[in-house]
């Protein structure tokens, strides 16, 4: 093991308590996609308490910002994510993502001298449908990066993400309300054209493939059984495995969406709620070190297991990834039968094997951008992938 991986593993050690302190905070403090202003404000100032030179507000976005740490010719992004989900908290565990990012960061600040390497934290609100790696893409954030990396937790470690595209819609039906009982042929019924798609995106999943899916709620059905309901809404998201495959079967799903209005009647609104996340492309290189280092400091790896398919998710660090070489492998917490987006895996964010996670996350992504920067080779392999025409 190199001097470095030393230095940054006895770092993380010795920052362990004020990462897991932070981790703890952030899920107390949930805060929904693009409202992350405590977060993005609370880490900003953990990481200048810790000489890093914070930027806030990047890219237009009140909740975004960049952090900097020394200088060299390969330049380093730890990916942040703080947003909770609605109703749920931290049911995903960004706040792992946040503290074991930003712990990656101080470990190699404390060798970046010797590294030549520039440490960067990029806080990346918006991650849970909002798309906000994406906008700070499109906006410049990102531009002279090399690596882009976080950890994202799960029930078991994973190395290899392999995330749906998928594009995030919102639909409204707009009819005209009329007393259900006196009047009803005076009325158009919204929620009759959300039942109507409903039924019909039922239907088509049989002829989808198994590299699909389709799946939605209906936000807004009406209000009030007596009237007949003039406006309804919902949310719904169309995933497959490849961008082209996610297309062809978004205008399937649209066609049923265009039988609830025709059906009824209603007038049929639909926009997108972020640009579309991108499949990830994986550098089998990357995710081969991230996994020896994993194991060295004893982590277990069984992709075999159910519980593997976190890996599955999609994620906004799809797009960086087309364009940026990235790694995004899978911590496990040991959660039980408790999976991501329910209320218990939320409460299993920070338990004791949680906070291990984070250290073990922190110090296995810090040890594979060193091997990256110790290596002649894979440094010009990474700066040869981002900085291609």
């Amino acid at each position: 093991m190199s001097d470095a991986k030393k230095k940054v593993i006895a770092k993380v050690a010795e920052l362990g308590p004020k990462l897991i302190e932070l981790s703890h905070w952030i899920h107390a403090h949930p805060e929904t996609a693009w409202n992350e202003v405590e977060s993005a404000a609370h880490i900003s100032k953990f990481l200048r308490d810790f000489g890093f030179e914070v930027t806030e507000k990047v890219s237009g976005l009140e909740t975004a910002f960049r952090a900097e740490f020394g200088s060299g010719d390969l330049t380093i992004a730890l990916c942040a994510e703080y947003d909770s989900l609605p109703g749920l908290g931290h049911a995903c565990g960004h706040n792992i993502i946040a503290a074991s990012s930003v712990g990656s960061a101080l470990a190699l600040a404390a060798v970046a001298d010797e590294l030549k390497i520039k440490v960067v934290v990029l806080g990346t609100p918006a991650e849970e449908g909002g798309g906000g790696k994406v906008v700070m893409l499109e906006r410049g954030a990102f531009e002279g990066i090399d690596v882009a990396a976080l950890v994202h937790p799960g029930p078991i470690d994973v190395a290899i993400a392999e995330p749906f595209a998928v594009r995030h819609i919102a639909v409204k039906y707009t009819g005209k309300a009329s007393h259900a009982a006196a009047y009803p042929e005076q009325g158009i019924n919204a929620a009759d054209a959300f039942t109507v798609a409903q039924v019909a995106i039922g239907l088509l999943r049989q002829q989808l493939a198994h590299t699909v899916r389709v799946h939605g709620v209906m936000t807004n059905g009406g209000e009030a059984p007596n009237a007949i309901p003039e406006v309804t809404e919902g949310r719904w998201y169309i995933r497959a495995t490849t961008s082209e495959q996610m297309n062809e079967t978004f205008e399937r799903v649209m066609k049923c969406f265009e039988a609830g209005a025709l059906a009824t009647g209603c007038q049929l609104e639909i926009h997108e709620e972020s640009a579309p996340y991108s499949e990830f492309t994986n550098h089998q290189n990357l995710n081969d070190l991230y996994r020896e280092n994993a194991q060295a400091i004893g982590r277990v790896f069984n992709e075999n297991d159910p519980q593997a398919r976190m890996n599955q998710a999609s994620t906004d660090l799809g797009n960086i990834s087309k364009v940026i070489a990235a790694i995004h492998p899978y911590i496990g917490l040991n959660s039980g039968t408790a999976v991501n987006h329910q209320k218990e895996f939320a409460k299993a964010c920070i338990t004791k094997d949680a906070d291990q996670a984070v250290l073990d996350a922190a110090t296995a992504m810090a040890m594979t951008m060193i091997d990256i920067a110790e290596s002649a080779d894979l440094r010009t392999y990474v700066t040869n992938f981002s900085r291609r025409e």
